[in-house]
């Protein structure tokens, strides 16, 4: 059977599994865009992983121009490029509605409304771009059958987004040179995600799918590449459950886990030096006042997105509106104040359940405890993620008497008998901490303390959790 009657045959199987349901068409999450994948392996056993995602990532209309620097001289001559060119021409002529779903999910921009397309969600809460994971994808095979990794090639797609963002961005008052984020229209049916004011050129969207694209591009260079399955990979990168975890980040590669495995595949040396070469195709490379801007905007990032821990936003959570206008806080703040929340007693390890816990607090807070809003400045989940409350900027209600002066934090469980998980009990000390600081949010000698040092009459945060953060830097008695 030819190439392209192959092609026909897979496009065709995928119409009828995405026809089936007319909302799946539609819909903008990362189970649908894996399902797609899932169908065109199996209906072509003998499509290679890199011809597959080559196609995809033409679909998504990224320019070529990196990939022609990374694949140089190798022996990847023209013919994956010959084949997977037939295919899309294939697609498009005969297949309009798998053409458009896979434009959809994959073809990014940002209309005047500020409604970011080619994004998906991911079941852990995150909204990633598929354009820079495919070319991180693509990057990693090819990079598997060259003879020589060219080095840091993992981080060229993303260099590309923040290089260019820092050039039309560097010198805004205040600077944008990163973000934004935004919100789902609906999280159980995604269809529009609405950035939350003027995006940069790297939306939170893109860097997530560029650090994605480097992480699994990264790893894809060094494994047996006739034993690759694109699906099995991003299924289990994506769609892993906590109950699959242990938590060694060292062999587990999970999307929740992006900023720690991240971390370990670049540094800031490396990082700055793939953005300049990146701008170098734009004739950038030697000013003085690019590599300014460059420097800002690669300490803005590690601030960002490596110092401080991802933090589901109160519209990922649904959070209903406070009923009055909440009191701004007067930051830095001298005082981080540790609670449980007893009930819930068990900690949430999913998006669902933790926002389910996040409502039920909410509605007891605003209707059985008469505030305006959920009291707690941030709540921890057991999924490996923060959940903002009030935030930086507006005063909670979690800590009587010392409201103006300090953050409340809540893991949610009853930590009388045990701890948190190691992991989320770092997110807080290792990385919230730091990134108050870092922000402004918190004086750099600020206090830790536990809910009971100056509330009398409670047992918060649980005597096990007491007794663990008594060990924490800046905790005092």
């Amino acid at each position: 059977m030819t190439p392209g009657a192959l092609w026909i045959i897979t496009m065709s199987g995928i119409c009828i599994v995405i026809q089936s349901s007319v909302t799946a068409v539609h819909l903008r999450n990362m189970e649908h865009f894996i399902t797609a994948v899932t169908h065109l392996e199996d209906l072509n056993p003998g499509l290679s992983p890199l011809a597959l995602v080559t196609s995809l990532r033409k679909i998504a209309d990224q320019s070529d121009s990196l990939t022609h620097d990374l694949v140089g001289s190798s022996d990847n001559r023209g013919d994956i490029h010959y084949e997977t060119n037939s295919f899309i021409t294939e697609q498009m002529n005969i297949n309009h509605n798998l053409s458009n779903f896979l434009d959809e999910v994959t073809h990014h921009f940002i209309t005047n409304d500020h409604d970011q397309r080619g994004v998906v969600l991911t079941p852990d809460g995150t909204t990633v771009a598929l354009a820079p994971l495919l070319l991180g994808l693509e990057y990693g095979l090819r990079a598997n059958k060259a003879s020589n990794q060219p080095h840091g090639f993992h981080l060229l797609p993303l260099a590309k987004y923040l290089g260019m963002s820092f050039l039309q961005f560097g010198n805004a008052t205040p600077p944008q040179r990163l973000g934004l984020d935004g919100c789902w229209d609906s999280v159980s049916a995604p269809m529009v995600f609405t950035l939350s004011g003027v995006p940069s050129l790297a939306t939170d969207a893109l860097v997530h799918g560029g650090m994605d694209g480097a992480i699994l591009g990264k790893h894809l260079s060094v494994v047996n590449s006739s034993e690759v399955n694109l699906s099995t990979l991003l299924r289990s990168y994506y769609l892993g459950t906590m109950e699959e975890l242990d938590h060694d980040l060292s062999t587990h590669l999970r999307g929740r886990y992006r900023r720690e495995n991240f971390k370990k595949i670049t540094n800031v040396s490396l990082l700055q030096e793939k953005v300049a070469d990146a701008l170098h195709s734009h004739q950038q490379k030697g000013d003085l006042g690019v590599e300014s801007l460059m420097e800002k905007g690669i300490k803005d990032f590690m601030l960002r997105y490596m110092e401080c821990p991802a933090i589901i936003p109160r519209c990922m959570w649904g959070a209903a509106p406070p009923l009055v206008p909440l009191n701004p806080l007067s930051p830095p703040l001298p005082f981080l104040y540790i609670h449980h929340t007893a009930i819930p007693s068990k900690p949430c390890r999913s998006l669902q359940m933790c926002s389910k816990n996040m409502r039920a607090m909410q509605h007891f807070h605003q209707k059985g405890r008469g505030w305006y809003d959920i009291g707690y400045s941030f709540v921890v989940g057991s999924d490996g993620y923060i959940y903002e409350g009030r935030g930086w900027m507006s005063v909670g209600a979690h800590t009587k008497g010392h409201n103006t002066v300090g953050y409340g934090v809540a893991f949610i469980g009853n930590y009388t008998a045990h701890l948190p998980a190691q992991y989320d009990m770092e997110l807080v000390h290792h990385h919230l901490v730091k990134c108050g600081v870092s922000n402004g949010f918190l004086q750099e000698n600020f206090t830790i303390l536990g809910h009971r040092q100056v509330v009398a009459g409670t047992g918060c945060p649980g005597e096990s959790l007491y007794s663990e953060i008594t060990t924490w830097e800046h905790y005092k008695l």
